[in-house]
């Protein structure tokens, strides 16, 4: 497997187009950027939900019709740790032909946040993603780790930075000519906006080699509200047999049981 680092320097570069301006931290939701996993970590007591939709915007190299791919997920925050924080949860995918037959894939993951020991402190993650229930048929089984950390030259942001690398199942991660492309590079850049708005966030990200997995991707998001986005994303995928995809994805986060009892508890003493 051969990093791309061409692409890997565009997520850097398009990184620093876009930093003019001071912020705190870019945070994207919960457990993704765009199309791979960050090393945010859903909060204790709430829960995620995504629905995703990836569209072919063209034929697969063959001339055949690409599917349209649908993801919908819930993940739910399971430590109550201020430096030490986990997640789990799964996805319900369609879209794959015969696979749709085994729908359900599981992820998780651990983290630290970022600044969590010291301002130099990086964000640091792990965990496993699209762990699938039908051996060498679904089973991808994405083990990943990953480091992120918000750049900033006083109060002139960089943004933030992540960059990481995954192991997968080498009988189903194949590149166009059937071999074994199973692991590489993670990277991403991503900021909110505040010169425009706080609600805009922007991603460019990259994973490597040439499966169905390797691609750069770039997109935005805008926060309708302090727990729903809705985020616009395409990805061009490293195997240029493959139909690249534009996403549209709807991630919504809700309070659970016990920070619904101390919401109800604060309004009650009010």
């Amino acid at each position: 497997m051969k990093t791309n680092w061409k692409k890997v320097s565009v997520v850097l570069l398009v990184g620093y187009v876009f930093t003019y301006a001071a912020i705190d931290k870019a945070y994207a939701t919960a457990s993704t950027h765009i199309w791979a996993p960050s090393t945010d970590v859903q909060s204790y007591d709430t829960g995620h939900i995504t629905a995703d939709v990836y569209i072919p915007t063209q034929r697969n190299g063959d001339g055949s019709r690409a599917n349209t791919i649908t993801n919908t997920g819930l993940t739910f925050g399971l430590l109550p740790f201020q430096k030490f924080n986990a997640e789990a949860g799964f996805d319900y995918k369609t879209g794959y032909g015969k696979l749709d037959s085994y729908p359900i894939y599981f992820n998780g993951k651990v983290g630290i946040p970022e600044d969590a020991f010291g301002r130099y402190f990086p964000a640091i993650a792990g965990g496993i993603y699209d762990f699938g229930t039908q051996a060498d048929k679904t089973t991808n089984n994405i083990f990943y780790a990953k480091v992120a950390k918000t750049l900033k030259i006083n109060n002139f942001s960089l943004g933030r930075y992540s960059i990481g690398y995954f192991w997968g199942n080498d009988k189903l991660l194949l590149n166009q000519q059937g071999e074994k492309d199973a692991n590489g590079i993670l990277a991403a850049w991503e900021r909110t906006v505040p010169e425009i708005n706080d609600k805009l966030w922007l991603c460019v990200e990259y994973q490597g080699t040439k499966s169905s997995y390797g691609a750069l991707n770039v997109g935005f998001s805008w926060k309708f509200t302090p727990s729903t986005s809705v985020l616009l994303g395409y990805q061009f995928y490293n195997n240029r047999e493959l139909a690249d995809t534009a996403t549209i994805q709807v991630d919504v986060d809700f309070d659970f049981i016990v920070r619904k009892l101390q919401k109800w508890k604060k309004t009650k003493k009010e």
